[in-house]
């Protein structure tokens, strides 16, 4: 299938320890790709960025960027109001970084990317409304209703990361304690892993002797591979996140009633190792279980580059509304 220059957009998924660009043509295949470490200041940052489509710009006619960023954007997406792993703060992202690089520039939020490119090119496709979640150093959460992003009234909407199912639980960075992400992101699992090396004779787990030799070394992506290699501590790590990850599906379905989810990010990609058990919670924990329709349950079609593939196409929705690329992504709030 052939590949017009006009279908070329550049991509770029900006997170709190990476930064990932790629050239996408319309199919949603990357062309190209570069990453980066996150720099620390935002002028660190924006040039980051203009390098990294300046670089990808001499080698391919790309027409715009679409940035997804892990933050909170304004309904319009003009504006970067705050993320808390990145330095912007009140920032005019979009127009700033067109005007440097003289190419159309978009933003949206990292998990509505992800949504996007999973509603065009991967798991979501048939879906009606559909919830992303993307499991990866916390929790992300896109909304698609009738196949538009839902931002509720001020931008910010699903944090659903943030619900609380612990009360008194483990302590969040956004300053709630007993959040969701702290026990089904890739550092929950983490954490999940190290209250059970201090509970239990873990004479048999590998990830005990690994964790006392190099405690940087018990990482999500360790523990997914652990845990595929039948290590118990690590296989009674994911059958806790699966627990409160069905809670979770369940309380989000009571309050969204959603008939697709689709379950993305990092951890997205071992879902082999959870994913079953966390829909039979799902189903049992739902109000009415037994008497109303379950949302379908898949994992990620695209894996850790949802992101990027969803920002590539941002930008291309804002070409072909025709508008300034604020002005553009509006139209998917309503």
């Amino acid at each position: 299938m052939s590949t017009s220059a006009n279908d070329l957009t550049i991509g770029i998924d900006i997170g709190g320890t990476s930064v990932r660009a790629a050239v996408v043509d319309g199919h949603g295949s990357m062309l190209d790709t570069l990453r980066a470490a996150t720099p620390p200041t935002a002028a660190a940052l924006e040039h980051c960025l203009d390098r990294l489509v300046a670089e990808l710009r001499d080698r391919w006619a790309v027409q715009a960027v679409g940035l997804a960023i892990a933050g909170f954007l304004s309904p319009d997406c003009r504006t970067v109001r705050f993320a808390p792993h990145l330095a912007w703060r009140e920032a005019a992202v979009p127009a700033e970084m067109s005007a440097r690089v003289g190419l159309p520039v978009f933003a949206e939020h990292d998990a509505n990317s992800a949504a996007l490119a999973e509603l065009h090119f991967g798991a979501a496709a048939r879906g009606h409304n559909t919830l992303v979640l993307a499991l990866g150093t916390g929790i992300g959460a896109g909304m698609l209703m009738g196949g538009q992003i839902y931002r509720g009234s001020f931008g910010v909407a699903p944090e659903l990361g943030h619900v609380v199912v612990i009360p008194e639980g483990r302590p969040c960075s956004c300053g709630k304690r007993g959040c969701l992400e702290r026990y089904c992101s890739g550092t929950g699992l983490v954490d999940t892993v190290i209250e059970l090396l201090a509970q239990s004779e873990s004479g048999h787990s590998v990830l005990a002797a690994e964790s006392a030799a190099d405690p940087g070394s018990l990482t999500g992506r360790r523990v997914a591979a652990a845990a595929a290699e039948g290590d118990p501590i690590a296989v009674a790590a994911f059958a806790s996140l699966a627990h409160w990850l069905g809670q979770g599906m369940a309380m989000i379905a009571d309050v969204f009633d959603p008939d697709l989810i689709v379950i993305a990010g990092g951890l997205g990609t071992a879902s082999g190792l959870y994913l079953d058990e966390a829909r039979e919670h799902y189903a049992s924990m739902v109000t009415g279980a037994g008497h109303r329709q379950l949302a379908r349950i898949r994992p990620t079609q695209l894996g850790e580059s949802a992101g990027v593939i969803g920002a590539a196409q941002v930008a291309r929705m804002g070409l072909a509304a025709g508008s300034e690329p604020a002005a553009a992504l509006a139209r998917t709030a309503q």
